[in-house]
């Protein structure tokens, strides 16, 4: 039981909770930061594994 399996009214009662606490202002701002954080984790990700694979050939 991953976080996958949320399903979609899990995800609206996620979404109802955000409104209620941070308010319909925020939320814009707060999607775009997770956006970006999870962006740049992806880029690291990836250029971690790329340097592995680098250092895989080079042996």
């Amino acid at each position: 039981m991953g976080l996958g399996s949320i399903g979609f009214p899990g995800l609206i009662l996620i979404i109802i909770v955000a409104l209620i606490v941070f308010g319909p202002s925020k939320l814009p701002e707060m999607g775009k930061a997770v956006g970006s954080s999870l962006r740049e984790f992806k880029k690291a990700t990836k250029d971690i594994m790329s340097d592995e694979d680098d250092n895989k050939d080079k042996k």
